[in-house]
């Protein structure tokens, strides 16, 4: 492990110096390059300086030991600093565990109203709230660009991008089926019904990533915009529907004012939905990591619970339960996604040790 603390702390200090020199400071392209790649590892630089400080700290504390007047005290100190080694072991362990290409990536988010008719739609309109609350309290951005609004509310299906910095990483363990149980505004009688909405979450494509498009396989169709989205959307044939004919993905936009602004919007879509089949088939090929994450990421995996009389929240995968669902459904989701996170480290750190 040291080896390759010490590796990343002088690669982290050629980095430092790199971009002190004018040559490289006058290319904009390199500059980016090597900002990003120092920020991918001044956490893990941080904590292993502090650890070595800590080492240093001991060495000198256990040669104190050996003065009759200053034992007691660097007993006490010496206490204090193995402690706090062991806390950094553990932290330096989870940062060199290795990240996930798209965890700083945004995120392009599918939801649909599934079983149950209209309550399953006004439960997808509910996810979309709630994601939509939970990235603006992480000052994320967010633009919905498709939306099927239902007629008894919410949405039979609704597309949208969050912008921020690590918003994949937050986000990724939220694709699968969510479930819904609570007495629908729908039902005159009273009773508790179960629906369910979809979820699908896929890291934006970065412009330098290859995903080829031909573009005899595509069918572009150009019609009206429905719902919302402004004045003007829905008086002009300005919504976009692309779809890939190899792989039968479509992918439709219609929140944009202009016909060009939709076609572009789409394409950008259907490059992240590709790159997402590309990795899925990845994933499967490798076995043994997909078999290792929490959840498969398909829709059809049910993973959490929402059981409104008795305000909880279940993640089936981790067997976590909170018992604040009026606030998790207001986007404080922290606690649920810190808790996936954590599993999500130990599974990785346990498949280390093996």
């Amino acid at each position: 492990m040291i080896d390759r603390l010490e590796t990343t702390l002088k690669r982290y200090q050629t980095i430092e110096e790199e971009l002190t020199k004018p040559e490289v400071l006058s290319d904009i392209g390199k500059t980016t390059k090597l900002s990003k790649e120092l920020s991918e590892i001044e956490e893990l630089v941080i904590c292993y300086k502090k650890y070595k400080k800590v080492i240093s700290d001991i060495d000198e504390t256990t040669e104190m030991l050996k003065d009759d007047e200053l034992g007691e005290i660097a007993k006490e100190d010496l206490k204090a600093l193995q402690q706090k080694k062991e806390e950094l072991d553990k932290q330096l362990e989870i940062l060199l565990i290795p990240k996930d290409p798209n965890d700083g990536k945004n995120v392009v988010i599918e939801i649909r109203g599934a079983a149950g008719g209209d309550e399953a739609n006004i439960f997808a309109g509910d996810l979309f709230r709630m994601y939509t609350r939970y990235a603006e309290k992480c000052g994320f951005s967010y633009k919905v660009y498709n939306a099927v609004e239902s007629s008894a509310g919410g949405y039979s299906q609704i597309e949208f991008i969050i912008k921020g910095a690590n918003a994949y990483s937050k986000l990724k363990y939220e694709s699968g089926s969510h479930r819904v149980q609570r007495v629908p505004v729908t039902e005159s009688n009273g009773r508790l019904q179960t629906s369910t909405a979809t979820v699908l979450v896929m890291p934006e494509v970065d412009d330098d990533v290859e995903i080829e498009i031909n573009p005899n396989d595509l069918r572009i169709d150009i019609y009206r915009s429905s719902g919302c989205g402004g004045q003007g959307v829905n008086t002009t044939d300005s919504a976009v529907r692309i779809t890939h004919l190899p792989t039968n993905t479509v992918v439709t936009c219609q929140n944009e004012r202009s016909q060009i602004q939709n076609k572009e919007q789409a394409m950008k879509v259907l490059k992240v939905r590709l790159y997402e089949q590309k990795l899925q088939k990845q994933e499967q090929e490798q076995g043994e990591q997909r078999r290792s994450k929490i959840g498969t990421g398909d829709r059809a995996e049910k993973i959490r619970t929402y059981n409104y009389p008795q305000n909880r929240v279940t993640d089936h995968r981790i067997g976590f339960t909170t018992k604040q669902l009026d606030r998790v459904m207001d986007g404080d989701l922290e606690d649920v996604i810190n808790a996936l996170i954590s599993e999500d480290q130990k599974r990785k750190l346990e498949g280390n040790d093996e």
